[in-house]
């Protein structure tokens, strides 16, 4: 999509596409999520995988917050564990402990993964897209002020990220098994990453082609890696990621979230060709932005707690960041997911603080 074919109402796009605007377009990560009340009701009627599968779920889960807050940006509902579920990893959502699956610890448990599945079994995520961009692009059908203004987002999760949970069998803080696999056993962990590089890459381009906008790679484990295994399983499938997608879809914008990466995000930047990297929490702006490239934007990166926490200090956390972004591609957004404790008041003031224009 070249500039003079975005429309001026989708502030979100033109910002992914290197247009500094005042104030910054804004969205935030889990978005659609359990603080919302209307989302907790659709939760009691279906487990997670049926609600990522059914598009009639998906898609209003999808436009919730974009109902209700009218961000620039609506993010797909799914999961990044889709993909190696598609592939046949057995994958179980439990309460409280989070995501299970059958754990690739060997060539015979890689060899079970079928990527020819992708298509069929992903095909219902690909119809919720779809629908997403007709109710956003279509006629006021949502229920939001401005039809036609909101950036329909796709995402997968990274290979090393995806990786960690697939070695792992379940979440962790260190995910030591995995990064050991990576040392101990390269051959292996290499064939694992190779896979997941060529299905993401392939996964990205049929979401763009069924609607979504724009795309963004979520790399939450990167900080994990010492740098030169960052290098090798952060940075260079992402490279090959973002040009299998800018090979078959030029115009398409990229958003990288290389988590805890420190002063590795600025060689990320260079070397994947993210259009723009999201930063963490951590991460201070003022200092990212003049290590980055100038053609790449940013996003964040207000931390999570402090909306949790609302009031004068969110207020001053969430204009301090937005001042830091001011005259440069600018995505206002948080260094992680919403907390599902978060008021839903709480982001509804966040939203209009960040909007105030003066």
């Amino acid at each position: 999509m070249t500039d003079e074919h975005i429309p001026s109402a989708k502030r979100l796009l033109r910002t992914l596409n290197g247009e500094a605007l005042w104030p910054p377009p804004m969205w935030l990560m889990r978005q659609a999520g359990r603080f919302l009340p209307e989302f907790r009701a659709m939760r009691a009627k279906a487990d997670f995988l049926t609600r990522c599968m059914t598009p009639d779920i998906a898609t209003e889960l999808t436009l919730q917050p974009i109902k209700r807050f009218g961000m620039d940006g609506a993010i797909l509902f799914s999961d990044i564990l889709i993909l190696p579920w598609a592939m046949g990893q057995s994958l179980e959502f439990v309460e409280g402990k989070g995501p299970i699956l059958g754990a690739i610890r060997s060539e015979q448990d890689l060899a079970k993964l079928d990527p020819a599945r992708i298509a069929e079994i992903t095909a219902p995520v690909l119809e919720t897209l779809t629908r997403l961009r007709k109710e956003l692009n279509g006629p006021d059908k949502i229920g939001v002020a401005q039809p036609g203004a909101t950036t329909l987002l796709g995402f997968t999760g990274a290979p090393f990220t995806v990786a960690c949970y697939m070695v792992e069998g379940h979440g962790s803080r260190e995910f030591a098994v995995t990064r050991q696999m990576a040392y101990a056993e390269p051959v292996l962990f290499d064939r694992l990453m190779d896979l997941l590089t060529r299905t993401t890459a392939e996964y990205l381009c049929k979401q763009i082609e069924a609607g979504a906008e724009a795309v963004m790679l979520f790399d939450s484990w990167a900080g994990l890696l010492s740098p030169s295994e960052f290098r090798k399983h952060v940075i260079a499938p992402s490279r090959q990621i973002v040009q299998a997608i800018k090979a078959r879809h030029p115009s398409t914008r990229i958003i990288g979230f290389p988590r805890l990466s420190g002063v590795l995000v600025a060689e990320y930047a260079r070397e994947t060709g993210v259009d723009v990297v999201a930063l963490d929490t951590g991460a201070d702006i003022e200092i990212v932005r003049s290590m980055l490239p100038e053609h790449v934007g940013i996003q964040g990166n207000l931390d999570p707690v402090s909306v949790l926490a609302g009031g004068d200090a969110m207020k001053r956390e969430a204009l301090a960041i937005r001042e830091a972004g001011r005259g440069r591609a600018h995505v206002f957004n948080l260094g992680h997911g919403v907390l599902p404790q978060t008021p839903v008041e709480h982001v509804a003031e966040l939203v209009n603080t960040i909007r105030e224009t003066a």
